[in-house]
C-alpha cells in the first residue's frame, strides 16, 4: 500500500493495486483508494452529507481509472442506514466495491490484535494502559536474557533441567531449590529463553509477589513470570512469604489461564519458609514433580560443565595444561558446583591458587573461605566497590551517586571516590556485572555467593561492621541483620555494643522508601519493624527495647483477628518464649484469641504449636469447649452468610478459603468427636457451592517445551578433557 501527504492527496490518503483476500468475506481486486475521515470531537457520528466533497473526488478518480474499490475508515460512529446510503452514492459514481469501517470496527481491531498495540504504542491510550507497562517489563527480561547469552553458551542440559521443563509443561509452575551456586538461575534462564523462542511467551522477571499481579494480563495469558530468590535473597524474609500467601488464590487462576511461573530459592531459605507457606491455598507446593532440587548432577554432566567453562573461559594455555590432570578429580568432587567451574575459568579467582591436588580440594571444599581470601587480597578500591554494592543490597544504580555516609565508609576502608569508581571496571565480568533492567543500569554481584563471602567478612570484622552500619539504610538493616546471635543463617550479627545504635535507627524508621504513597509507606514500615522484633532479635535486645518502649506490651496484647499474619501475635509469642510477657497481659491476650476462635474468625492457636504453647492446659481446654459449644453448632449459618456475601469480583475459592481452612482444623482437632459428622457435612456443602459458582474455564491451547534429550554417559577410553589445552 502507498500512502500520500496530508495535503493535495486528490482524495486518496492511500492506494493499493492487486487482490485483497478478505477473511470470511468476498475478495476484492483492482485499484483501491483508501480514505480516512477524522472527527476531533469524541462520539461524533458520520453523515453522508459530510462526504459530498469526497464523492466528487471519487468520481474523477474512477474516470481516470484509479478507483475500482473504495475503502473508507472513520473514527466517527457508523449506522447501518448511513452505510447503505454511502454504498449507493459510491456505486452511482462508478465504484465497483466499497467497504466502510467506523469507530466500532477500529476499536475492535485494537482490542483483538496485541501485535497492533505493541507496534503502535500510541494506541495504548485507547485501551488498557497496563499493556505498555508490560511491554517495558518484557524488554527488561529480553535485556537480561541477552546479557546471559555468554553464560548460556556454556550450559549443559541436565536432568534437573529436564524435570523442570516437564513440570512447567504439566503444571505451568516450577520451584527450583538448591544450595548457593548450584545452577538454579541458569536453569530458570534456559526455561525463559525456551519460552520466548518456542512459545513466543513474554517472560517477565520480577522480585516481589505484588508485581506478578501488577503485570498479569488476564486478557492475554501468554506470559512467563520468573522470580529469583522468591522467599529471600540470602536469608529467609517472612514478609515475602506472607505476600505470597495473600496472592496464592490469584496465582491459581493465572495458572488455569495458561500463565507459566518459574521460581527459585536457596534450599535453607525454602526450608525455613515451608512452615509459613499456606499450602492449603496453593497445594501445588506439595507436588514432588514441581519442587525440584537442582543439586544432583550426574558424573557426565559435571565433566561437561567443567569442560565448557574452561574451554570457553579466559585462562591461558599454561594454566589449562597444569590443571588438566586434576579435572576428573574436581568434577567427581562431592562439593562440585557449576559456579565453581566458572571461577576456575576466570584468572581473577585463581591468581594465588597453586595447582596441586590439595589446593584444588580446598578450592572446591571451602568455596566461601577461599572467596573471602580472594576478596581480602583485592586492593582497597576494589574492596570498597564490593562494599558499596553490598550496602545497596546488590542493586547499585549507574552512574553512581555517592551518599555522604557511603563516602565516609569508603574513606575508612582506606579508599577514595576515584579509586572506588575505577575499580568497577576492573571487577566487571569477574566479581561484578552491569545489568540493564530496562529503566536503569545496575551494578550487581556476578554471583550471589560473592555477596555471601563479603557478608562473612563483615561478620568477622568489627571495624567493617561499624562501617556497614554507618552506610546501610534502615530497610536493608532490617533485611540483613540480627540483634544478637539467634542462629539466623547468613545474617550479620550485631553485638550488644551496637544495640543502642540500632534502637536509634528503629525509632526514626516511620516510613519506607519501597512505597510511594504515605499510607503504604507508613503501614509497611510498621510491619517491617515489628517483624524484625519478632524474628531477628535476642532476649537481651528485646529486654532493652521494652525498657525504651514499654507501650509495646499493650499494643501486642490485643491483636486483630488476622492472627496468622499478625506481627503483634508473633511478638507476643517471642516475648512469652523469652519470659518477657507479663502474666496479666498474657491472660488478656488469651481471652482475645479464645473469642476469635469461638466466633470462627481464626483457629490459628490450634494450628501453630508456638502459639498454642502460650496457653495453659486449662486455657486450651476452655477454648476448645467454647469452639465445641459456640462455633460448631452454628457452622451452617457461618457458611450461608459467606455464600450470600459472595461478589463476582472475588474468585469463589478465594472467598471461602478461610472457612475451608477452619473446617480442616476442626476436622483434625475433633476427628474423634461426635461433631465430626457436622464438620464433614459442611465440607461437602462448600464443595457443592464451589462447583456451582466457579465459571467454566476457557480452554487454553497446551504449550509444551517437549522432550529434552539428555547426554548419556558414554563409555570410552578418551577423557572429556583431552583437548582442554589444545
Amino acid at each position: 500500500m502507498q500512502s500520500f501527504l496530508d495535503t493535495k492527496d486528490g482524495g486518496r490518503d492511500g492506494a493499493f493495486a492487486g487482490t485483497w483476500i478478505r477473511q470470511n468475506h468476498e475478495d476484492m481486486s483492482g485499484k483501491f483508494v483508501i480514505q480516512c475521515k477524522h472527527f476531533s470531537k469524541r462520539d461524533s457520528v458520520l453523515k453522508i452529507s459530510q462526504l459530498k466533497g469526497e464523492i466528487e473526488k471519487v468520481k474523477n478518480l474512477v474516470a481516470e481509472g484509479q478507483c475500482d474499490c473504495y475503502i473508507l475508515l472513520t473514527n466517527g460512529g457508523l449506522t447501518g442506514v448511513t452505510e447503505q446510503k454511502i454504498q449507493i452514492a459510491l456505486k452511482n459514481v462508478g465504484v465497483k466495491k466499497a467497504v466502510i469501517y467506523g469507530s466500532t470496527w477500529i476499536c475492535e481491531q485494537i482490542h483483538t490484535h496485541l501485535s497492533l498495540r505493541i507496534a503502535m504504542p500510541r494506541l495504548y491510550g485507547l485501551g488498557d494502559l497496563s499493556q505498555i507497562v508490560d511491554a517495558r517489563a518484557y524488554a527488561q527480561a529480553r535485556a537480561l536474557l541477552s546479557y546471559l547469552k555468554e553464560d548460556l553458551g556454556k550450559v549443559v542440559i541436565t536432568d534437573s533441567y529436564r524435570k523442570a521443563s516437564e513440570a512447567l509443561d504439566q503444571f505451568g509452575f516450577v520451584l527450583l531449590i538448591g544450595e548457593p551456586a548450584a545452577g538454579k538461575t541458569t536453569i530458570a534462564s534456559l526455561l525463559a529463553m525456551t519460552a520466548l523462542d518456542k512459545w513466543k511467551v513474554n517472560p517477565i522477571k520480577i522480585d516481589t509477589p505484588e508485581k506478578i499481579i501488577e503485570h498479569w494480563n488476564s486478557e492475554n495469558p501468554e506470559q512467563l513470570f520468573w522470580i529469583d530468590d522468591a522467599f529471600g535473597t540470602t536469608q529467609y524474609e517472612a514478609r515475602l512469604v506472607q505476600k505470597w500467601n495473600h496472592i496464592f488464590s490469584q496465582v491459581v487462576v493465572m495458572l488455569k489461564q495458561g500463565v507459566k511461573i518459574v521460581m527459585t530459592s536457596r534450599d535453607y531459605i525454602y526450608k525455613s519458609a515451608r512452615s509459613d507457606l499456606k499450602t492449603s491455598a496453593f497445594p501445588m507446593l506439595e507436588e514432588k514433580q514441581v519442587v525440584i532440587d537442582v543439586h544432583d548432577l550426574r558424573p557426565q554432566e559435571r565433566k561437561l560443565i567443567l569442560y565448557n567453562h574452561l574451554k570457553l573461559g579466559e585462562q591461558p594455555k599454561i594454566f589449562l595444561t597444569a590443571i588438566k590432570p586434576h579435572l576428573d578429580f574436581i568434577a567427581e568432587h562431592p562439593r562440585f558446583m557449576p559456579e565453581m567451574a566458572r571461577r576456575l575459568a576466570n584468572p581473577a579467582f585463581t591468581k594465588r591458587l597453586p595447582i596441586t591436588k590439595h589446593n584444588l580440594d580446598d578450592f572446591v571444599t571451602k568455596q566461601s573461605e577461599f572467596m573471602q581470601e580472594v576478596i581480602r587480597g583485592l586492593d582497597s578500591g576494589s574492596r570498597s566497590a564490593l562494599a558499596l554494592v553490598y550496602m545497596r543490597n546488590d542493586n547499585l544504580e549507574s552512574p553512581i551517586q555517592f551518599q555522604a555516609s557511603e563516602l565516609t565508609a569508603i574513606a575508612r576502608m582506606a579508599s577514595s571516590e576515584g579509586q572506588c569508581i575505577q575499580a568497577f571496571q576492573f571487577l566487571k565480568g569477574s566479581f561484578l556485572q552491569l545489568v540493564n533492567d530496562g529503566d536503569h543500569l545496575l551494578w550487581k554481584f556476578k554471583h550471589p555467593t560473592i555477596g555471601d563471602a563479603f557478608n562473612e567478612i563483615l561478620i568477622l570484622n568489627p571495624e567493617l561492621l561499624e562501617i556497614y552500619l554507618a552506610g546501610i539504610s534502615t530497610e536493608k538493616l532490617l533485611d540483613q541483620t540480627t540483634c544478637g546471635d539467634i542462629g539466623f543463617q547468613r545474617a550479620i550479627v550485631i553485638p550488644k555494643s551496637f544495640f543502642q545504635n540500632v534502637m536509634d535507627r528503629l525509632d526514626n524508621f516511620t516510613n519506607t522508601r519501597n512505597f510511594k504513597d504515605a499510607f503504604s509507606s507508613s503501614w509497611n514500615a510498621k510491619w517491617d519493624l515489628r517483624n524484625y522484633l519478632a524474628t531477628r532479635c535476642s532476649k537481651d535486645f528485646l529486654k532493652s527495647y521494652l525498657e525504651r518502649h514499654p507501650e509495646l506490651i499493650a499494643q501486642v496484647t490485643k491483636p486483630d483477628s488476622s492472627l496468622s499474619i499478625s506481627r503483634e501475635v508473633a511478638i507476643a509469642i517471642k516475648l512469652q518464649e523469652y519470659a518477657l510477657f507479663p502474666e496479666a497481659n498474657r491472660q488478656v491476650f488469651i481471652q482475645m484469641l479464645s473469642e476469635y476462635a469461638a466466633k470462627g474468625e481464626s483457629l490459628y492457636p490450634l494450628e501453630s504449636k508456638r502459639l498454642r504453647a502460650i496457653f495453659t492446659s486449662d486455657e486450651l481446654k476452655d477454648m476448645k469447649k467454647r469452639i465445641k459449644t459456640e462455633l460448631i453448632p452454628h457452622l451452617d449459618e457461618v457458611r450461608s452468610d459467606l455464600e450470600i456475601s459472595y461478589g463476582s469480583l472475588d474468585a469463589p475459592d478465594s472467598h471461602i478459603r478461610n472457612f475451608q481452612d477452619i473446617l480442616n482444623v476442626l476436622r483434625d482437632e475433633f476427628h474423634e468427636s461426635d461433631d465430626l459428622r457436622e464438620i464433614e457435612i459442611q465440607m461437602d456443602k462448600v464443595e457443592e457451592w464451589l462447583l456451582s459458582s466457579i465459571p467454566d474455564t476457557v480452554e487454553i491451547p497446551k504449550r509444551e517445551i517437549g522432550d529434552i534429550p539428555l547426554d548419556e554417559n558414554i563409555h570410552t577410553l578418551r577423557s572429556v578433557f583431552e583437548d582442554i589445552d589444545a
